[in-house]
């Protein structure tokens, strides 16, 4: 199989396990990128560009991208906190005093900080939403705001796969004066920075984007070694619970080929790009990135202080959605054992079936992983980890 692409001297041990995920672990089609202190030292791409394609179907090419799932909430949550850094919006501020209806059954003292650290108590919603429903901002806001949560906003934590970007999406609609959040990434982040990222896919780019696969009901990967296995597996098979009511806030599943499913903006779970739009992004959080000709540019997206929030632990231990022991700052997955990232300063966020974005300050690192070949995992899969273990033997 042919790995295209490069990768800087002292970085080859990443180039290896690319190749490895393909030759043992069913690797079909993917890319990896990463960059060290705004440079790119790793850009390498593989494969199929079609999970249900044939060994002679369209190659995976270095501009082609892909759904990337709950990786998208990385770049999501930097749209809040660059809210928060221009002065737009206050983290301990109720979300009710922005969104006056969200008040309702017992949710005026839910803080905007507690909806970025899954700590709202609103992971289901007692009517779980079509997919249609779910694109449509002005439903999923009603059916936010008319739940009660299921336990007292700010005393636990437990992943909210979907109504975290519910919520997050009528959060930006209020506070920028009706401004979608797909624009707002478009216009704020993806532009400026020249990233192959998108929260609503434009017409125009439909080319590029690989179809994917339908995905078994999810598992929590490496996180299984954390707790019991059975305790695990029966929090997603039991249709009563948190775990399984929250996975399924959007019934039947979204295809994450339907062209109208890629347009609609769902800034938990719908994101698409290139693994280089995801590690370049996340190397914009931390410091300047590559203009070109190996000169770095001027644009970084926050300033050392919202990086510290962002990395700050706001919630720890175990999680009542994921049901392992989960960390989270505001809006990121922190490295722990349900979702290894490089080391103690990571932050970033892992898709569901595989996809990958972090950064890590103290090495310098921006990491971004993108596949076709979606599986049950939820926060940490064997491919990316084997990818994540390269760079860390790299450095």
């Amino acid at each position: 199989m042919d790995v295209n692409g490069t990768v800087a001297e002292g970085f080859e041990p990443v180039r290896d396990a690319f190749v490895r995920n393909f030759e043992t672990l069913g690797e079909l089609g993917a890319a990896v990128a990463v960059y060290r202190d705004g440079r790119k030292v790793v850009d390498l791409w593989g494969g199929i560009r079609d999970v249900d394609g044939t060994a002679d179907s369209a190659p995976w090419e270095r501009d082609t991208a892909h759904v990337v799932h709950s990786a998208t909430k990385g770049v999501g949550a930097a749209v809040l906190l660059l809210l928060h850094e221009r002065g737009q919006l206050d983290l301990d501020a109720p979300v009710a005093e922005y969104w006056p209806e969200f008040k309702a059954r017992g949710k005026e003292r839910l803080l905007v900080r507690h909806v970025l650290s899954h700590r709202a108590g609103v992971p289901v919603v007692d009517r779980p939403l079509t997919p249609a429903e779910a694109a449509d901002p002005d439903r999923t806001a009603d059916a936010i705001a008319a739940q009660a949560p299921i336990w007292e906003p700010g005393t636990d934590h437990g992943y909210h796969p979907h109504t975290f970007g519910w919520i997050l999406g009528e959060l930006v609609r209020r506070v920028t004066g009706g401004r979608g959040t797909g624009e707002w990434i478009a216009t704020e982040i993806s532009a400026p920075l020249g990233l192959d990222l998108w929260v609503g896919l434009p017409e125009t780019e439909a080319h590029r984007v690989g179809r994917a696969g339908r995905i078994s009901p999810p598992e929590s990967g490496s996180s299984l070694r954390t707790r019991p296995k059975r305790a695990v597996a029966e929090a997603y098979k039991d249709p009563s619970s948190t775990t399984s009511r929250a996975f399924a806030a959007i019934s039947p599943p979204p295809d994450d080929n339907d062209p109208a499913y890629r347009a609609a903006a769902l800034p938990s779970s719908n994101g698409i790009s290139t693994a280089d739009g995801l590690a370049r992004f996340y190397a914009s959080l931390t410091g300047e990135v590559d203009g070109g000709e190996g000169e770095l540019g001027g644009t970084r997206l926050w300033t050392p202080a919202t990086v510290d929030l962002a990395r700050a632990e706001e919630s720890a231990g175990p999680d009542r959605t994921l049901v392992v022991s989960t960390r989270f700052g505001l809006g990121y997955m922190l490295h722990g054992s349900a979702s290894p990232l490089l080391g103690p300063t990571s932050f970033g966020h892992p898709g569901r079936g595989g996809p990958l974005g972090f950064a890590d300050p103290e090495s310098g690192i921006a990491f971004g992983y993108v596949t076709n070949g979606f599986r049950k995992t939820v926060t940490a899969d064997p491919r990316a980890q084997a990818l994540v273990r390269a760079v860390r033997a790299s450095l």
